[in-house]
């Protein structure tokens, strides 16, 4: 299993667009942010001239209006990369169409898509993080434990919030608590001996 995004599947991504980053802060005065990659390929995602466009943590595009000649446009909020290095296990990233920490403060918080079809296809063992909600919970014998509602990006990892009959679980997203994930069955299956469920 590979984080963040990581399991078992052969089926195709049910978005057009993949969570490639997290903007955690402004950084100095020229407009750059620091960036928390959740992509296995950051050089290819935030390499010079790839764009990102601004989305939640569903992997669906935020969209911002604009008044037009005509009416209003709604349009997608891009960016453009400018140039990216590594910084304190995060990425440094100026963008074309930020220039100011005013501007880079508006996008604390905010996740960043990339479209499927310009990033690297996925290996058959992974999936996406915003493909994990929604998806049920079993431990190894097939039998149910509930269903993840939401993750987390927490210093530790990520982690997925678990809805069980008894009430919530987070439950950490590494090989040692989950064996492996199904996008085709759209389940996940759980080491219950960690004794999270119990």
């Amino acid at each position: 299993m590979r984080s963040p995004k990581a399991g078992e599947s052969a089926a195709a991504p049910t978005h057009e667009y993949a969570l490639v980053g997290l903007v955690r802060k402004a950084q100095g005065v020229r407009g750059e942010v620091l960036i928390e990659p959740l992509t296995d390929s950051p050089d290819v995602v935030f390499a010079p001239g790839s764009r990102v466009f601004a989305g939640n943590a569903k992997g669906e595009l935020t969209q911002s209006e604009e008044a037009g000649a005509i009416g209003v446009e709604v349009k997608r909020a891009t960016l453009t990369v400018e140039t990216a290095r590594p910084h304190k296990g995060g990425l440094l990233v100026q963008f074309e169409e930020i220039r100011d920490r005013n501007t880079a403060e508006l996008w604390r918080g905010r996740y960043l898509l990339a479209p499927f079809d310009e990033l690297p296809k996925p290996e058959k063992d992974e999936v996406y993080l915003h493909d994990l909600i929604g998806m049920a919970v079993e431990d190894s014998k097939g039998n149910a434990i509930g269903s993840v509602t939401t993750f987390y990006e927490l210093p530790q990892g990520i982690m997925l919030d678990v809805k069980t009959a008894k009430g919530s679980v987070l439950v950490p997203y590494h090989p040692q608590s989950v064996s492996h994930a199904d996008l085709e069955r759209r389940t996940i299956v759980v080491d219950e001996s960690t004794g999270l469920f119990a």
